[in-house]
């Protein structure tokens, strides 16, 4: 039996992976995050009709979104809309609402009328899929990717884990093309990296937030560093659970004020296919100024958790006095070093005043984001075919394939990449409501077919001095024929 969302399956997500006598895969997925699990349930319908085959690789055992983060109350900040398939094929089976139809909570959804839903229920979604959707493989850690000329093929070597992480056996696989989807790491930055390796005092980045939220609370002071989204979520948190008066807590930011997200209709449409189109096309020193610049697009704070934080405050001061609190932005962490065996002491600097000063804290969050894990180590094989731009970061054409040397390309075959081109595609890289379009856009472009055909256009603003209509990514033909299997 087929397995679909209606009949679930637990297939065996620990089966041995392909081994080198058996036929090349037209596509091997690596890392399975909310990217790839995008890529795998777009797949899956066109590998259903012999139009594809395609495996994906993952090292944890099992599929999980941001478990510390998973904060009670905490929301998505893009819609429902923006699940795994929805915006690419709303009638996929893998959609979010066709979730909810297979675990009985459609109609408990629509009386709800959310449009955001929270991060549990996005998680819990995401692992619905993991665990249904064939032909995924968890414990399997990738080890090297190479070319090889004689086959005309990429060489995929894994080792696959045990339950423990433990390597367990060793093996190779092939495939005609690539997706990459190894996600983003915690950042923390130089002055506190020393500390954060340090058991004595908690130094913890928020991707950790909830495995040492008890401990944090024990603390007599707490600094949350950091203006995005999650360091309000935290500063929040640990706000409603500090004693009025006797807070004793500190939130700190580098950016020049603690501001909402863009969130008006217009200012939305960055995140549109039209917008990516554009930014790519710009020159890449341009798109070097316009990115940083950008920040309140995707770094800023939801108005409803802003609001939440300042009622808050405000209730704390009803019986007059001030909650022992201070939230200063445009500062930044100079240097910090360990107070004694339990606290910390970092040394700050205000950006504006260009003053310094020194805060003594016993614990600190790190609220300081993510940063694209680096593609060198895992692509070294590749190396030598890889067109870099001036700073050395892999060029990435318009439908998210590395720039290769002919000897590839000339074959078919190509590497994909998944959030790993805001450099190239804009801020709309790691954005949820984008995943589905560049899955699609890689799948039409993989296959040399239209399998999931997309809107010409989709925004009303025109950024640039040209026909948005001319700027739709589409599959070159004809191709290569030993890029898919192609069948009727």
């Amino acid at each position: 039996m087929t397995a679909t969302p209606d009949t679930p399956h637990r297939h065996d997500r620990t089966a041995q992976a392909p081994t080198a006598a058996t036929a090349p895969r037209d596509l091997i997925g690596i890392g399975i995050g909310p990217f790839n699990l995008s890529l795998a349930a777009l797949a899956h319908p066109l590998a259903e009709r012999g139009k594809i085959d395609a495996a994906f690789y993952e090292q944890q055992p099992s599929f999980h979104w941001h478990p510390g983060l998973l904060i009670e109350g905490a929301t998505l900040q893009v819609p429902f809309l923006a699940d795994l398939v929805t915006l690419a094929d709303p009638a996929n089976p893998w959609s979010f609402l066709n979730y909810l139809r297979a675990r009985q909570r459609l109609f408990p959804f629509y009386f709800a009328e959310r449009f955001h839903i929270q991060r549990t229920e996005y998680d819990a979604y995401c692992r619905w899929v993991s665990e249904n959707l064939p032909g995924l493989h968890f414990g399997h850690q990738i080890d090297a990717v190479r070319w090889n000329p004689e086959r005309s093929l990429f060489d995929i070597d894994f080792t696959q884990l045990d339950a423990d992480g433990e390597a367990e056996a060793l093996g190779r696989t092939h495939a005609r093309n690539i997706a990459l989807g190894i996600g983003t790491a915690p950042h923390i930055p130089e002055p506190l990296k020393p500390l954060a390796d340090a058991p004595t005092v908690p130094v913890i980045h928020s991707s950790d937030y909830l495995q040492h939220r008890d401990r944090l609370r024990t603390a007599d002071h707490i600094t949350v560093i950091g203006s995005g989204q999650s360091g309000a979520e935290i500063f929040l948190d640990l706000l409603r659970h500090r004693p009025a008066g006797a807070e004793h807590l500190h939130w700190l930011a580098r950016t020049p004020a603690f501001a909402p997200m863009e969130y008006s209709k217009l200012g939305l449409e960055h995140f549109t296919p039209d917008y990516t189109r554009y930014f790519h096309a710009l020159p890449e020193p341009v798109r070097d100024r316009l990115v940083p610049g950008q920040w309140q697009l995707h770094k800023g704070i939801d108005a409803d958790t802003i609001a939440a934080i300042h009622d808050e405050l405000y209730r704390r001061t009803l019986h007059g006095g001030w909650p022992d609190t201070v939230l200063t932005p445009g500062v930044t962490v100079r240097t910090a070093g360990r107070v004694a065996t339990n606290r910390v002491e970092l040394h700050l600097e205000h950006i504006e005043e260009g003053t310094r000063s020194r805060l003594t804290t016993d614990a600190v969050v790190l609220a300081t984001g993510y940063r694209e894990r680096p593609l060198d180590q895992l692509l070294a094989g590749l190396d030598p075919y890889m067109r870099r731009d001036s700073a050395e970061r892999p060029r990435i054409d318009e439908r998210y394939r590395l720039l290769l040397d002919p000897a590839i390309t000339t074959t078919g075959s190509s590497v994909y990449v998944q959030n790993a081109e805001r450099h190239t595609h804009g801020v709309g890289a790691p954005d949820l409501g984008l995943a589905a379009w560049r899955s699609a856009t890689i799948l039409n472009t993989l296959t040399g077919t239209n399998p999931y055909p997309l809107p010409d256009r989709t925004a009303f603003t025109t950024f640039g001095l040209t026909d948005p209509t001319t700027r739709t990514p589409t599959p070159r033909t004809p191709q290569p024929p030993n890029l898919v299997r192609l069948k009727n």
